[in-house]
């Protein structure tokens, strides 16, 4: 954006409905005398219509871009707008007493009877596009009040006495939720309509609002949105909520890059992702997920879709892919044959992977670092006994909770004492008995008292003060070691975890002692 004077304009600005001949007029108003009270105070001028964002506009996001839920067409916010409206009728029935102010004790229950309602509205708004309007009435005190922007709009400066205002940008149900946020000091958010809301709250700059809105959103943060919310986090400029998403992505990189919202993330966040340092993924499943994102990019851009294309698309991103980090199978059986390389470039990079005197390549070649892994520890010692820990199919388990957001890679788990043996493990997680998940895979014990890693196939994300269930059930040499002096509370690293014991462990693991001496974990 540029101002009157020329001046880049970096902050948001916001454009709310004010009609060209207002605008037109204020710039040949004439400058008014300082206030009788000499502090010259005056209301800056606000321009309406439209919110822009700084940056390069990017594509707005519907809630089910969001929220993997499967839901009927058209359904999203409908149910949320027919909801405020039975409320409407409700209080028109409340306001049939004559006096209906004495129904309530409180001026926010009063004012409350008014959100919705035709009684003594003096404003209403024609909310929505074209097809899907909204006629909805307001109250320009109680909006004023609320917002600094309705304040602006009807007592500002530039203030007009328009009997119905235009909000084209804003979803009916998001500007309802944001209406009885401020008629009624109560939040009420979903899955289908906090993001057109949080836009709601900005626009009109409503904070405590949008902080809700920002709230629900990372709570509600999972490996399927976590792309699609990254980018919408930096459109409305929400550092929190972004570094949030970036721990995710992070963590659970593959599943991240293998959901369907990461197909909708615009161009300059697929390069942010791209660029990333810490992606736990192989490379050969960031290059799929580019050639994924590639794919639906041409269909939105209504153009063939051709190999040529997808390698258009992509432009110069394509080289933020480290395509010479890959596994030389990998390379060869995916990369090398999806066409997307020039003739030229798969020459090279097999040069690079096989000749002494490597050819100089415009890919990264040095793999990822990744996401170093943290250990818990929960037993001070370990011990065996000739008669300890014969397991025969028995499940040892235990439960714990973290007080911040983790996610749990797999367990460190105890090996044979008498000698080196092979141990088949299938390791679980659950939640309340819902399973999150496991894996079923063998591993190598050298005879030592040291833990040994057994992974599950994806990292699994934990939220805070939420007691989880890790369970063990081994099939390999019945001498092992086993874990003692537990203690119920470990602080590793920023997190701290507590332990307690679990009913569904048979095999004698507790607290005080026992076998799942570790978890691994990244935070």
């Amino acid at each position: 954006m540029v101002d009157a004077k020329g001046r880049n304009m970096k902050c948001l600005t916001f454009l709310l409905m004010l009609p060209e001949s207002v605008k037109s007029r204020s710039s040949s108003k004439s400058p008014k005398t300082p206030s009788p009270s000499g502090t010259g105070s005056k209301l800056p001028p606000v321009c309406y219509e439209i919110i822009t964002l700084k940056g390069k506009k990017k594509k707005k996001m519907a809630a089910a871009d969001l929220f993997p839920a499967k839901k009927s067409p058209g359904s999203s916010g409908s149910s949320t707008v027919q909801q405020y409206h039975q409320q409407n009728l409700n209080n028109n029935n409340t306001i049939q007493n004559c006096n209906w102010q004495g129904l309530y004790s409180t001026i926010r229950e009063r004012n409350s009877v008014m959100f919705n309602n035709e009684l003594m509205a003096d404003v209403h708004f024609l909310v929505g596009q074209p097809g899907g309007t909204e006629r909805l009435p307001g109250h320009r005190y109680v909006l004023a009040v609320g917002s600094s922007v309705f304040h602006a709009m009807f007592y500002g400066e530039l203030a007009e006495n328009k009997g119905e205002i235009r909000i084209p940008d804003v979803e009916p149900a998001a500007f309802l939720a944001m209406l009885k946020y401020i008629y009624c000091d109560e939040i009420d958010l979903s899955a289908d309509t906090v993001l057109a809301t949080l836009y709601a709250a900005k626009k009109y700059i409503v904070p405590h609002l949008a902080r809700a809105c920002v709230n629900f959103l990372e709570t509600s943060l999972s490996a399927k949105n976590a792309c699609v919310l990254l980018s919408q986090s930096c459109l409305f400029e929400e550092p929190e909520l972004t570094q949030r998403c970036w721990e995710v992505i992070d963590a659970q990189a593959e599943l991240a890059l293998r959901s369907e919202g990461f197909c909708d993330i615009d161009a300059q966040t697929l390069e942010s992702i791209l660029r990333r340092e810490t992606l736990n993924a192989k490379e050969l499943v960031v290059f799929e997920a580019a050639l994924g994102w590639a794919e639906a990019e041409c269909q939105r851009k209504e153009i063939t879709l051709s190999v040529d294309n997808k390698r258009k698309v992509l432009g110069e991103a394509v080289y933020l892919i480290r395509i010479p980090a890959m596994a030389l199978d990998d390379f060869a059986n995916g990369a090398a044959q999806s066409g997307v390389l020039t003739l030229h470039e798969t020459n090279d990079i097999f040069l690079w992977y096989t000749a002494a005197s490597k050819p100089a390549l415009r890919f990264a070649s040095e793999p990822r670092t990744g996401l170093s892994p943290q250990r818990c520890h929960r037993f001070q010692s370990c011990a065996y006994r000739s008669n300890q820990w014969r397991y025969r199919g028995r499940c040892d388990s235990i439960q714990f909770a973290a007080d911040k957001r983790v996610f749990i890679a797999g367990f460190g788990l105890y090996g044979s004492s008498c000698g080196s043996a092979e141990y088949s493990a299938r390791i679980e997680l659950k939640r309340q008995g819902v399973l999150l998940g496991q894996s079923h895979t063998k591993y190598f014990s050298d005879g030592s008292s040291s833990t040994f890693p057994v992974w599950f196939e994806y990292p699994v994300q934990i939220e805070p003060d939420t007691f989880y269930t890790a369970s063990v059930v081994l099939d390999g040499s019945e001498l092992s070691y086993f874990g003692q002096e537990g203690v119920t509370e470990v602080q590793c690293g920023r997190v701290t975890y507590q332990f307690q014991c679990s009913s569904d462990s048979t095999n004698g693991t507790g607290v005080q002692g026992g076998q799942i001496p570790e978890l691994i974990f990244y935070a």
